[in-house]
C-alpha cells in the first residue's frame, strides 16, 4: 500500500465496531454537514410557512433566484445577507412586542384578519413570535462554520479578485493587439463605494455549443478561467486556441464599447445629484445583469436532466389541488369535489386553479423540448413571483383566513418550493443537448413495463405528449407520421421488456408450466373475472348492510277519502309521536312472527333502530267541508251495499272499507311507501272504524271524522292509529353517485363496458401475430432510436429516410422475418 498508518486503521476499525444506532447517528451528522446548505433553505422556507409576512417573503425569494443559481455555491454575500436580515427582523419583531402600539391594544380581535396591516408586515405581536427566526438563525450559523471549518467562507472573495485582475490582463492584452483603442476596452472600477465594483462584460456566445459534462460537478465561470491559464502556460498552441475564443464579433465589441463609455460617463458624473443617481442604479443593476447573463450563457455546464422530478412536484401540486380544492375558495370549506361535481357544478377555485397549474406544465414542457434556458430562466422569474403574490397576499382575501391557517395551501407551497428548488438546478446545469423517447423506457424491466403501460392508460396523455412534441421539436414528420413512429417504438418496447424477462426466467422445451404461474397468473385472472360480473350484486348488496345509513322518517302522514269525495281523515305524526323500538319492544314484536317463515326473512334485512312506530291521533286535524249536494249523495253511496265503495288513500292504495288499513308500511330508499305484505296475518290488512262527528254550537255546525283502529298492538283508550315504518338503509353520500343507477345500471356502464374491452384482448389475436410474434426487437428498437437522434442533431433529410425505411419494413413480412431473426 502506498501509505499505511497503524493509528488510522486503529481508527477506522473503533468506527467500525460502534454500535449501529450510533453509526446512523454519526451518518445523520455527516448528511447534516454535507448539505448544510438545504437545511438552511428549509429552515427558512419553512418560517415563511409558519410566520407568511412581508418580513420573511424576502429569503425564499432570494434563495430561488440568487443563492440556487449560483455557481458552485452561493456567495459570501448571499450567506452574509442571510444572516443580517434575519438578525434585524427578529429586532423589529422584538420592537414591535411592546404593548404601547395601537394595534396591539386589540390582538384577539385582529388577529386572525389576513389583511390587517401589522399581520401583512409580520410585527404583530403573538406568542412565540421569533421561535423560527432563532432556528433559522441558528441554521445559518453553523453551515457559516462549516464554510469557515472548509475554507470556503473566503474562497469567493479571493478566488473573484485574482481571477478578475487575470481575466482582465488578458482582455486588455488580446484587445491591444486587434485595436488601438484598448483604452475603451478597459473594465471599469469604480472605486467610489467602498467596496468595489468590478465591471465585466463576457463575449457573446452565440456559436459555441454548451459543451456536456459527463461528470456530476458543476464548473464555475472563474474555475474555467483559471483552468484556461494553467493550459496557456503549458504551450502556445492552447494559447492560440483561448485566444481565438476570446475575440468578441464587431457587433458584441461596439456594444460592450458603448456600455464602457456608459459607465465612464456616469462615474464623470458623480458630482451632479443626477449623476450620483445613475451611478447607485448602476451598482445595483450591472451584476445582476451579470449574474444573469453568465447563468445563460456559461463556458461550461454539468448537463443534466431534472424534468421527470419537476413533472412529478407539478404532479403532486395538480392531486393536491383535486383534493383539497375547497382550500382555495371562500365559502367551500365543508365541500368536496365529489359532491360539486355530482350536482353539475364547477368551482371556480378549483377550475382556475387547475387551469394555471396544467398552463404551467405545458410551458415547462415545450421549454424542456426547445432546451431554451433564457427562457426558463425567465418562466422561473415569473413563476416565483407570481405564486408568492397569489399565495401570501390574493389567496387569505379570497379564502378569509390567514395562509398560515390554510394547510392545504401550506402544503401545495412547499411542494411548489421542491418544484423551484429542482427548476433552479436545472438552470443552473443546463437543459440536456439530446431528448431520446420517453423517461420510463430507459430499462427493460417490469417496473418499466408496467408503469409506462399505466402511462398509456391515462386518458389523453399520451395523445397530449405526442402533439406537444411534435410543435416543439424540429422535424420534417407529420404529426401522423410522428404518432405512427411513437406508437412503433411504445410497441416494440414493450415486446423488449417480454423478450428481456423470457431470457432472465427461460422456460426449458418440452416442459410444461410450473403451478405458480399457472395458479398465479391464472387464478387472478379468473378472481378478476368473477369479481367483475358479479360486482353489481356484490356492491349493492355491501352498501346497504355494511356501509348503509339508517333513514328514519320525519313525517308520517294518512289522507283518507271516500269514492273521490273531500277527504275525511288527514293527519300526521311528527317528532313525539314517532317512536323507536326498544331491544325489549323488538324481541316481541319478532316472537310474533314466530314460524311464519316469508315474515321471518323479510325482518332478516332490519334491526330495531329500522323500525319507527307512528302514533296518530284518530281525531282529523281539519274540519270536513263537504257541499250539501255532495254529502246527500255520499250518504245514499253508502246506503248501497250492493254498489262498491272505494276508499283511496294517500299512497294510492284503494281498497273498499274493511281490511284497508296496511299496518306495516315500508318506506324504500325511494319515494314510492309500500304495504308489507310478509307481516299481515293472511295477507288481510287491518280494519278501522269511521265516525262523523258534529259539534253545534253558536258559531255554527261543525264537523269531523274520527277514526280508530281495531287490531291495534299497542292499545290504547283514546281513538288512534299505528303505523310501522320500515326504513331501508340508504348508501353514504360519498358512494351515492355510484349506488344510483342501481344493479341493472352498474351491469350496464360497468360489467358490460368492462366485459368489452376483455373481449378486445381475447379476440382479434390472429390478425397481429406478424407484429406480436417478433423474436429479436433489437434491430426495430434501434432504428426508432436513430430517427430520435438524427431529429435531436438536425439532420432531418435522413430522418425522413430512416422513417420511410420503418414503414418499408412494417410493410414487408419478409424483411420483418430477417430483421427480427435471433442472432
Amino acid at each position: 500500500r502506498m501509505f499505511h498508518d497503524d493509528e488510522l486503521e486503529e481508527s477506522e476499525k473503533f468506527y467500525v465496531g460502534q454500535p449501529r444506532v450510533l453509526l446512523l447517528i454519526y451518518a445523520l451528522y455527516n448528511t447534516l454537514v454535507a448539505r448544510s446548505e438545504m437545511v438552511c433553505y428549509f429552515v427558512i422556507i419553512l418560517n415563511h410557512m409558519i410566520s407568511a409576512s412581508m418580513i420573511t417573503l424576502v429569503l425564499p425569494i432570494l434563495i430561488f433566484l440568487w443563492a440556487m443559481l449560483s455557481v458552485p455555491r452561493p456567495s459570501k454575500r448571499f450567506w452574509m445577507t442571510a444572516i443580517v436580515y434575519t438578525e434585524v427582523a427578529i429586532v423589529i419583531k422584538y420592537f414591535f412586542q411592546f404593548g404601547f402600539f395601537p394595534w396591539n391594544k386589540y390582538v384577539d380581535y385582529t388577529k386572525d384578519k389576513p389583511y390587517h396591516p401589522p399581520n401583512i408586515i409580520g410585527i404583530e405581536k403573538k406568542e412565540g413570535y421569533v421561535h423560527y427566526d432563532l432556528v433559522q438563525l441558528l441554521a445559518l450559523f453553523f453551515h457559516r462554520s462549516i464554510l469557515k471549518c472548509h475554507g470556503l467562507w473566503d474562497e469567493d472573495e479571493k478566488g473573484d479578485s485574482s481571477s478578475n485582475k487575470e481575466d482582465t490582463d488578458d482582455e486588455l492584452s488580446l484587445a491591444g493587439d486587434r485595436r488601438d483603442s484598448s483604452a475603451s476596452l478597459k473594465s471599469v472600477n469604480l472605486a467610489a463605494s467602498v467596496e468595489s465594483v468590478h465591471v465585466h462584460f463576457p463575449e457573446q456566445q452565440t456559436a459555441v455549443r454548451r459543451k456536456s459534462s459527463s461528470s456530476v460537478s458543476q464548473l464555475s465561470h472563474r474555475s474555467s478561467f483559471s483552468s484556461h491559464r494553467s493550459k496557456r502556460e503549458g504551450g502556445t498552441g492552447v494559447c492560440e486556441r483561448w485566444r481565438g475564443r476570446s475575440l468578441m464579433s464587431l457587433d458584441s465589441l461596439v456594444i460592450s464599447h458603448r456600455a464602457v463609455l456608459l459607465i465612464s460617463a456616469s462615474y464623470g458624473a458623480l458630482k451632479s445629484h443626477c449623476g450620483l443617481c445613475c451611478f447607485r442604479t448602476l451598482q445595483v443593476y450591472v451584476p445582476i445583469r451579470q449574474f444573469f447573463y453568465n447563468l445563460i450563457h456559461p463556458d461550461y455546464s454539468a448537463v443534466t436532466d431534472v424534468y421527470v422530478l419537476m413533472f412529478l412536484a407539478d404532479t403532486v401540486d395538480f392531486i393536491i389541488i383535486v383534493f383539497g380544492f375547497w382550500a382555495f375558495g371562500k365559502h367551500s370549506a365543508a365541500a368536496d369535489i365529489t359532491s360539486s361535481l355530482s350536482e353539475d357544478q364547477v368551482p371556480e377555485a378549483f377550475l382556475v386553479m387547475v387551469l394555471i397549474q396544467f398552463g404551467t406544465m405545458v410551458v415547462d414542457r415545450a421549454l424542456y423540448l426547445k432546451k431554451t434556458v433564457m427562457g426558463k430562466v425567465i418562466f422561473q422569474v415569473i413563476l416565483v413571483f407570481g405564486i408568492h403574490f397569489w399565495m401570501f397576499f390574493i389567496l387569505p382575501g379570497v379564502t378569509e383566513r390567514k395562509f398560515s391557517q390554510n394547510t392545504v395551501a401550506q402544503l401545495w407551497y412547499f411542494v411548489k418550493c421542491v418544484y423551484f428548488g429542482l427548476s433552479a438546478y436545472q438552470i443552473r446545469c443546463g437543459y440536456p443537448t439530446r431528448v431520446l423517447g420517453n423517461f420510463l423506457t430507459k430499462s427493460y424491466n417490469y417496473v418499466n413495463l408496467f408503469l409506462f403501460q399505466g402511462f398509456r392508460l391515462v386518458p389523453f396523455l399520451t395523445e397530449l405528449r405526442a402533439v406537444m412534441d411534435w410543435v416543439w421539436t424540429d422535424t420534417t414528420l407529420s404529426l401522423s407520421s410522428w404518432i405512427c413512429v411513437e406508437d412503433i417504438y411504445a410497441h416494440i418496447f414493450i415486446l423488449k421488456c417480454w423478450r428481456e424477462s423470457e431470457k432472465r426466467y427461460p422456460q426449458p422445451r418440452g416442459q410444461k408450466k410450473k403451478k405458480v404461474v399457472k395458479y398465479g397468473m391464472g387464478g387472478m385472472i379468473i378472481v378478476l373475472l368473477i369479481c367483475i360480473v358479479w360486482f353489481p350484486l356484490l356492491f349493492m348488496s355491501l352498501i346497504k348492510s355494511v356501509a348503509g345509513i339508517t333513514n328514519k322518517p320525519l313525517d308520517v302522514s294518512i289522507t283518507i277519502t271516500l269514492g273521490g269525495y273531500q277527504p275525511i281523515f288527514t293527519m300526521s305524526a311528527q317528532q313525539s309521536q314517532l317512536k323507536d323500538l326498544n331491544e325489549t319492544d323488538f324481541s316481541a314484536f319478532l316472537k310474533n312472527y314466530r314460524g311464519n317463515t316469508a315474515a321471518l326473512q323479510f325482518l332478516e334485512g332490519y334491526g330495531k333502530e329500522d323500525i319507527t312506530l307512528a302514533d296518530l291521533e284518530g281525531n282529523s286535524n281539519s274540519l270536513w267541508t263537504i257541499s250539501p249536494p255532495s254529502r246527500e249523495k255520499m250518504i245514499q253511496g253508502l246506503l248501497d251495499f250492493s254498489a262498491e265503495f272505494t276508499v283511496v288513500l294517500s299512497w294510492s292504495i284503494q281498497r273498499t272499507l274493511e281490511t284497508v288499513y296496511p299496518y306495516y308500511i315500508k318506506a324504500p330508499s325511494d319515494s314510492l311507501a309500500k304495504p308489507i305484505k310478509q307481516l299481515l296475518t293472511d295477507c288481510r290488512w287491518e280494519n278501522i272504524t269511521v265516525s262523523l262527528v258534529k259539534n253545534v254550537s253558536s258559531e255554527g255546525v261543525r264537523e269531523w271524522w274520527v277514526l280508530n283502529q281495531l287490531g291495534k298492538r299497542y292499545k290504547t283508550s283514546e281513538e288512534s292509529l299505528e303505523l310501522f315504518v320500515f326504513s331501508d338503509k340508504v348508501s353514504p353520500p360519498s358512494l351515492g353517485f355510484l349506488a344510483g343507477y342501481g344493479i341493472m345500471g352498474l351491469y350496464a356502464s360497468v360489467v358490460l363496458v368492462i366485459g368489452k374491452f376483455v373481449r378486445e384482448f381475447f379476440s382479434g389475436i390472429s390478425h397481429s401475430i406478424m407484429f406480436e410474434e417478433l423474436p429479436n426487437v433489437d434491430r426495430i428498437l434501434k432504428l426508432c432510436t436513430d430517427i430520435f437522434l438524427v431529429r435531436e442533431t438536425g439532420e432531418l433529410e435522413l430522418e425522413e429516410d430512416l422513417y420511410a425505411k420503418l414503414i418499408f419494413l412494417y410493410r414487408s413480412p419478409e424483411t420483418m422475418i430477417k430483421w427480427t431473426r435471433e442472432k
